[in-house]
């Protein structure tokens, strides 16, 4: 595996998240920002928070399968969601933990949570982009 991912000593033991990720592989593959957009291009969980976080971690999933990584590759996640305040952390993660169950992993990858005014598309609450690191 090219990423090892670590909570060091005197850092908070957060369990969503590691804060640490040491990379050993040697591609290194930057995901595009990805929506909750099917592969038609529809729009998944119009105005559901928690749908629209699980399909864009589905997507960042389908990419990295698509240059042979998964999840387990993942070095950075970059996170940014409309109107973002910290009463949505439950929908949010019960976006990640659906996505995890489907995709048999559990994204804990160090990660960057933003909020933001809006999206490219009106629809859309959350945009994921991922850092990944291949052997």
């Amino acid at each position: 595996m090219a990423i090892t991912l670590v909570n060091p000593d005197g850092l908070p033991q957060i369990d969503a998240y590691r804060q640490v990720s040491i990379a050993s592989g040697s591609r290194l593959v930057f995901i595009a920002g990805q929506v909750a957009w099917d592969a038609d291009g529809v729009t998944v969980g119009e105005g559901d928070l928690a749908a629209q976080v699980e399909q864009c971690y589905l997507n960042i999933a389908t990419a990295l399968a698509g240059v042979g990584g998964s999840f387990d590759d993942v070095a950075k996640l970059t996170v940014y969601v409309v109107d973002w305040t910290p009463d949505k952390m439950p929908l949010f993660m019960d976006g990640v933990t659906r996505a995890a169950a489907k995709l048999g992993t559990t994204p804990v990858a160090p990660g960057t949570l933003l909020g933001v005014a809006a999206l490219d598309v009106p629809d859309h609450l959350v945009e994921v982009e991922a850092t990944a690191v291949i052997d």
